[in-house]
């Protein structure tokens, strides 16, 4: 929705609630100043509402709290403080050590000024005070929520309160950072923003989201006015702001009680969740922002938000709650291909597009990830909202996204309740129908059915129980790893059964220091033990720390001489990987999954791996990770017996300045065998001799935990093991004719 229409809806709506024809005259000439078309729109809604205490019977009343919370148009002159809406503080005047400048917003209870502080700094704030006679206990009570909850926050993507206090007259104020910036969708617009930079601001917003409800804090008015896009060196960062309906998940945000009054609705129609909206036992939960983070996505990518909010508003509060409840909105592609014309072709532009590809860009994963966030079950959404941004990080990084079609049962049981008449009559016809084969062979699949459900559920509960024991055990784990204690550490880790609980950042945490642990010390076995544990739940990160848990993994498999083990390790992996199209992550596989001689199928399967290497390898240059991807690339050309290519790759970036780090081992051990294979035995052992040199001055004194420039401790275990393998073959076998390894 444009802006011009939101200041629309929100004058209509505000001037609705004015009973006397004077006074709703006269905020009519404040809130348009002068724009005879805006008054002339708004007059003709108004006009429409021909029997307001109908209007009022139908429960639109219940939306009191609503209104209340509208934008004011933002007077820029000094004369319009004196009229009839005037604020309560004239521009110059002094609250504390801030100086008035000028007003810039309006809510239910509060007004917002610019203001200058003087000391003990200078710098311009956002100073918001309570309003003259609305100094209630209810009114003050919301304000303070307000204030405590942004007091909780220290995030980069959320305002932050700076000082708070009393006017001379007693009013509450509180001050806050100062924003300069427009909402989310105008900026996006008026910069024409494509899809992938709306979807990272987009990102940048959820871990602000995520950062509240880490606090204990529930947002429940996320919209594109209370997200705000400023600019810091020319970079766009949005500020989550307005938590003026925010709802505390324990305790109190304020020691005054916030009471929400009975049928009142809190939070905006277009962008409030099912749960929000329906006045039953249900409690709102984090889950609730997860569904206005949907609404605000799917506005981004399509310009509307899924209901329209004008068609909502006039339905009354009931027509609200039954298209919340009931009615499926259309997915972000589907509701551009009902636009016509100029709209849809503005619509395109300003996501820097044309209609054809933009429609073709949302279906598939976008549409999925914003309807998993819009699911009227709650259980259905994403359970976070980093998990709402991980799905999008995916989708930007094309990789598969934890959304998916909803299976067939769903689409069933979601038809069976649109139309629960009809299936309650079809039902009954086929209970007869059942009843007439005959009773007895109905007792029999039901008693067979109730054994069935019993176990399954007997399962669940002890699933649910190893799981929780599992996760108890983790957490004491990292615990011991804080304090330094690892060997009590591995010993807990070593009685977890499965199944493991979900990731967590802890756990993941505590199996990787705890196998680095053991492996620095020679455990092997138990360190492989460790690490395999860390491959069944380290799924937070798929491209960072985890392909490097893959390497070390790998190493200690093999120095554990766990070989059956290895082998199943390196197939799952490459499974795993095998369509990924980042050149950094195949490397690491690779260079995983290559430390012994692999058959022709596996090597057939790493081909998409091995031309994703090679490619990111060309496209570096010389860089600082150049010599780095250059091992993966050598290691595979020689391994598929691409033996000229192989020494090709090492030369290229062989540094015969630098003897001391891992890569320049392992790339002198991948020459020296490649060489030896085209013939060459005296450059062979030459390389072989300074490869060994390098690796003993590093190993001497044992396995060093240094993770530097030089190679961490799994890249010298590598080297070492190609190492063993390179000396087997060049001091006992004699050089072969150049063929692809078996």
């Amino acid at each position: 929705m444009s802006a011009a229409k939101q200041l629309e809806d929100a004058i209509f709506f505000t001037a609705l609630h004015i009973a006397d024809p004077e006074q709703r005259r006269v905020f009519l000439d404040q809130a348009c100043m002068g724009n005879s078309a805006l008054r002339s729109v708004v007059e003709e809604m108004i006009s429409t509402q021909t029997d307001a205490e109908d209007l009022l019977e139908r429960g639109l009343s219940a939306f009191s709290l609503f209104a209340d919370e509208l934008p004011v148009p933002v007077f820029e002159n000094d004369a319009a403080e004196d009229g009839p809406g005037a604020v309560d503080e004239r521009i110059g005047t002094r609250i504390g050590c801030y100086k008035i400048l000028q007003r810039i917003g309006e809510g239910g209870c509060g007004v917002v000024y610019m203001a200058e502080q003087e000391k003990p700094i200078r710098r311009r704030v956002a100073l918001k005070v309570i309003k003259l006679g609305m100094d209630t206990k209810n009114v003050i009570a919301r304000f303070e929520a307000e204030r405590q909850a942004l007091a909780l926050m220290d995030h980069p993507n959320i305002a932050r309160v700076l000082d708070a206090g009393a006017t001379e007259t007693g009013r509450s104020y509180f001050v806050m950072e100062l924003v300069r910036g427009v909402r989310i969708t105008e900026h996006c617009d008026q910069n024409q923003f494509d899809t992938r930079q709306r979807l990272e601001l987009f990102i940048q917003v959820c871990h602000a989201i995520q950062h509240a409800h880490q606090k204990g804090v529930i947002h429940r008015d996320i919209k594109p006015s209370n997200v705000l896009v400023t600019l810091h060196d020319g970079v766009p960062v949005p500020k989550v702001i307005d938590f003026g309906i925010a709802k505390a998940i324990e305790g109190k945000l304020a020691e005054q009680t916030l009471f929400t009054a009975y049928e009142q609705l809190i939070g905006t129609p277009a962008y409030m969740s099912p749960e929000q909206a329906e006045m039953s036992g249900l409690d709102v939960d984090t889950r609730s922002d997860i569904y206005s983070l949907g609404v605000l996505l799917y506005e981004l990518l399509a310009g509307k938000t899924p209901f329209d909010q004008k068609e909502m508003m006039q339905s009354g509060v009931e027509g609200v709650r039954r298209t919340l409840r009931e009615r499926e909105p259309q997915r972000p592609s589907g509701i551009l291909t009902t636009l016509h014309g100029v709209e849809l072709t503005a619509t395109a532009a300003y996501r820097h597009s044309d209609p054809p590809k933009l429609i073709a860009l949302l279906k598939g994963d976008l549409d999925w990830i914003v309807m998993k966030a819009l699911e009227k079950d709650r259980t259905r959404r994403y359970e976070t909202a980093n998990g709402l941004a991980m799905d999008v990080w995916r989708h930007l990084n094309n990789e598969p996204v934890v959304a998916r079609p909803p299976s067939r049962l769903y689409r069933f049981l979601k038809l069976a309740r649109r139309n629960k008449i009809v299936f309650m009559s079809g039902g009954l016809v086929l209970l007869s129908l059942l009843a007439g084969l005959g009773v007895s062979t109905w007792l029999f699949f039901r008693e067979r059915e109730a054994r069935h459900e019993q176990v399954v559920l007997r399962e669940k509960a002890e699933n649910a129980e190893q799981r929780a024991e599992a996760r108890e055990k983790i957490n004491q784990s990292a615990i011991y790893v804080h304090q330094g204690k690892y060997d009590d550490a591995s010993k807990l880790l070593g009685e977890v059964k499965s199944p493991l609980p979900k990731p967590s950042f802890d756990g993941v945490l505590a199996y990787r220091t705890v196998g680095e642990w053991l492996a620095l010390h020679g455990r092997w076995d138990e360190s492989a033990a460790r690490y395999l544990g860390l491959m069944e739940i380290d799924k937070l990160d798929p491209w960072g720390e985890v392909t490097l848990d893959y390497q070390a993994c790998g190493v200690v498999l093999m120095e554990s001489r766990q070989l059956w083990e290895y082998d199943a390790f390196c197939r799952i992996t490459v499974d795993g990987f095998a369509t990924t199209t980042n050149g950094d992550a195949a490397g690491r596989i690779l260079k995983t999954c290559l430390l012994l001689p692999s058959d022709t199928n596996l090597l057939r399967h790493m081909q998409p791996l091995g031309d994703a290497a090679e490619q990111y390898f060309q496209s570096l240059g010389r860089q600082s990770l150049w010599t780095w991807s250059a091992v993966p690339v050598g290691l595979w050309q020689y391994r598929a017996g691409n033996y000229d290519k192989a020494v090709e790759s090492c030369r290229r970036c062989l540094s015969e300045n630098d003897k001391t780090t891992a890569q320049n081992a392992t790339l002198r051990i991948i020459l020296a065998m490649s060489v030896y294979q085209n013939g060459d035995v005296a450059l062979a052992r030459a390389q072989l001799t300074l490869a060994k040199e390098a690796i003993d001055a590093r190993c001497k004194k044992g396995i060093e935990s240094g993770n530097d420039s030089n190679g961490h401790w799994y890249d010298w275990i590598f080297a070492r093991q190609l190492l063993r393998e390179a000396m087997a073959l060049i001091e006992t076998e004699p050089p072969s004719s150049a063929s692809p390894a078996k």
